[in-house]
C-alpha cells in the first residue's frame, strides 16, 4: 500500500462523512495535481449542472424561501455563477503557471526560484442559505480550478436545494472529487472537525467563531465570510435620487438578506427629511406590493420574529419606525414590508446587531469626521459604500474608514468584480476567494530553490579562516 495512503488509517472512519474524507483525501495522494484539462473539464462540468438543471435549481430555491423571486435567482445564483465560471476558465491555465522570482545572484549565482502553486488537497465550504448556488459554486470553481476535491456542506434552510444537489451532482462529478452534504443535525460540526486542507464558511460571527475554533485542533486554515453591519455615506453634494435608488434596490433585494446589503445609511442632517420622502416614493414605484412574487420572502418565522422585535424594540424605546410599504407584516407567507428606523439611540437592538432583513437603519451627520469615529468605534465592517463625486472626500472614507470592501456610488457591486478579491477583515471575515486571489488561497503557493551545479555557499564553509573574515567583511558593506 503506498504510505501516504496507509497514513490515512489514523483518520476515523466511523462515520459516513469520516469515510468520504477518506475517500477525497487517498483521490487527492494517488492524483496530488490534477492536469489543466482535467481542471477544465471540472469547470465545464459545473457550468453543465447548472444549465440543465436550472428550472429545477430555481424551484428548488423558491420552496426553500416560500417565495424567491425568479429574477433575483436567475441574476444573482446563475448570471453571476456563469460570468465567474467564464473568467476562472479562461484564467485558470496561466495560474497555474510557476511564477519567476528574484535570486540574488552575489550569494546565489546561477541559481533559479520558482513559485508553485500546488493543490491543498480536500477542502469543506459551509454554504448559507442566503445565496445558495452562488456561494457554494464560485467556492467550488476555485477549489477545482486550483486542483482540489471538495467536501460541500448545505444549510439546513436549503433543503429542497440540498437534496436535489445530492442527486445530480453524481452525474457530473464522482464522489471522491465533489460531494454536497445535507444538514440533518450536527453534519457542520463534523465537518469542521475533519483534518481538512482548508475550510471556507460563510455565515454569522458567531457560528464563523465556532468553525475556526474547530478547525484550530486540526490546525486547518480557514476563510471567514461574515457580514456585519455595512454602512452607506451619502455626500450632501451627491444626487439624493440617485443615492436613494441604488440603496433601496439593495434592501429589497433578496428581502435585505445579503451579508454585504447596507445596514445603516449616513445622511446629512439637512436632508433625512427628503431622503425619508423620497424612500416612499421610490418604494411605492418599484416595490408597491410586498405580496408579489417579485419580493422575496423572509427565510423562516424565526427570522421574521427577530425582524419585528427589532422594529418594536426601536419603536418603545423611541425611534421613529416608518413602514414604506404600508402594508402589514405577512406571518403566514413571511412577507416583511420595507422600512426605516430613524432617531435610534445606542442601546437600541438595531444599532447592536446585523440586521439582515428589508430594515434600514437611517442615521444623520453633521460632517465626516462625526461618521469616521461612529464606524471606526465599532467592528470593521464588510462593505463600505460612499455616495460623493468628491475625490478628495471619497479618499477620505476610504483611507480612514477600514472594510473589508468598497463600492463607491453604488451597494455590493465590488464583489461581483470577478478579478477582484472578495472577504472581509476583522469581525467581517478573514481571507479572500474570487479571482486570482481566490486560486491563491485555496492553492499552496509553494517556494521552490533550484541550486546551480556551483555554490557560492561552499565557500563560506567552517574552519572560518582569515580570508574568510575578509570576505564576509566584504559582504558586509556591500550589503549594509
Amino acid at each position: 500500500m503506498n504510505s501516504s495512503v496507509q497514513a490515512l488509517q489514523d483518520v476515523s472512519s466511523d462515520t459516513p462523512l469520516s469515510a468520504l474524507f477518506n475517500t477525497q483525501k487517498n483521490a487527492y495522494l494517488n492524483s496530488p495535481i490534477p492536469t489543466y484539462q482535467q481542471r477544465k473539464n471540472n469547470l465545464i462540468n459545473l457550468k453543465k449542472m447548472l444549465s440543465e438543471n436550472r428550472d429545477a435549481i430555481i424551484e428548488a430555491i423558491d420552496k426553500d424561501y416560500g417565495s424567491r423571486s425568479w429574477h433575483e435567482s436567475v441574476f444573482a445564483e446563475f448570471i453571476a455563477v456563469f460570468d465567474s465560471l467564464a473568467f476562472i476558465t479562461k484564467n485558470v491555465r496561466k495560474w497555474m503557471k510557476p511564477q519567476k522570482r528574484h535570486v540574488d545572484f552575489t550569494m546565489f549565482p546561477g541559481a533559479k526560484n520558482l513559485l508553485t502553486p500546488q493543490p491543498l488537497g480536500v477542502v469543506g465550504i459551509i454554504v448559507p442559505w442566503n445565496f445558495p448556488i452562488n456561494l457554494s459554486f464560485i467556492p467550488i470553481a476555485t477549489a477545482l480550478a486550483a486542483g482540489n476535491r471538495a467536501m460541500v456542506k448545505m444549510s439546513e434552510n436549503s433543503i429542497h436545494l440540498s437534496e436535489l444537489l445530492t442527486q445530480i451532482s453524481p452525474k457530473y462529478f464522482p464522489q471522491d472529487t465533489l460531494t454536497f452534504l445535507v444538514e440533518t443535525g450536527g453534519v457542520g460540526i463534523e465537518l469542521s472537525s475533519l483534518p481538512l486542507d482548508l475550510i471556507l464558511f460563510t455565515g454569522s460571527v458567531n457560528t464563523g467563531k465556532a468553525v475556526m475554533a474547530s478547525a484550530a485542533k486540526n490546525l486547518t486554515p480557514v476563510i471567514l465570510e461574515l457580514g456585519g453591519k455595512s454602512p452607506a455615506i451619502i455626500d450632501p453634494e451627491y444626487s439624493i435620487d440617485k443615492a436613494i435608488e441604488r440603496i433601496m434596490y439593495a434592501k429589497q433585494m433578496n428581502a435585505g438578506q445579503i451579508c454585504l446589503n447596507v445596514d445603516y445609511v449616513f445622511v446629512h442632517e439637512s436632508q433625512v427629511d427628503t431622503f425619508t420622502e423620497k424612500a416612499k416614493t421610490w418604494v411605492k414605484q418599484h416595490v408597491a406590493d410586498i405580496n408579489s412574487t417579485d419580493y422575496t420572502a423572509v427565510i423562516d418565522s424565526r427570522s421574521v420574529t427577530r425582524l419585528e422585535e427589532t422594529l418594536t424594540n426601536a419603536s418603545e424605546n423611541g425611534a421613529t419606525v416608518i413602514n414604506l410599504n404600508n402594508q402589514d407584516i405577512d406571518h403566514d407567507n413571511k412577507k416583511f414590508p420595507l422600512h426605516l428606523v430613524l432617531n435610534s439611540t445606542a442601546s437600541m437592538h438595531i444599532r447592536e446587531r446585523e440586521t439582515f432583513g428589508p430594515i434600514l437603519l437611517v442615521m444623520s451627520y453633521q460632517n465626516p469626521e462625526e461618521v469616521i469615529n461612529y464606524v471606526n468605534s465599532h467592528d470593521r465592517p464588510l462593505g463600505l459604500y460612499v455616495f460623493s463625486n468628491n475625490k478628495s472626500l471619497t479618499n477620505r472614507y476610504i483611507t480612514h474608514i477600514m472594510s473589508g470592501g468598497v463600492t463607491v456610488n453604488d451597494t455590493l457591486l465590488h464583489a461581483f468584480q470577478d478579478d477582484m478579491p472578495f472577504g472581509g477583515v476583522g469581525p467581517s471575515g478573514m481571507g479572500h476567494y474570487h479571482g486570482y486571489e481566490g486560486f491563491a488561497s485555496f492553492s499552496k503557493m509553494r517556494p521552490v530553490f533550484y541550486q546551480s551545479k556551483f555554490s557560492a555557499m561552499g565557500m563560506l564553509l567552517p574552519p572560518y579562516r582569515d580570508n574568510l573574515t575578509k570576505a564576509y567583511h566584504f559582504l558586509l558593506k556591500l550589503k549594509g
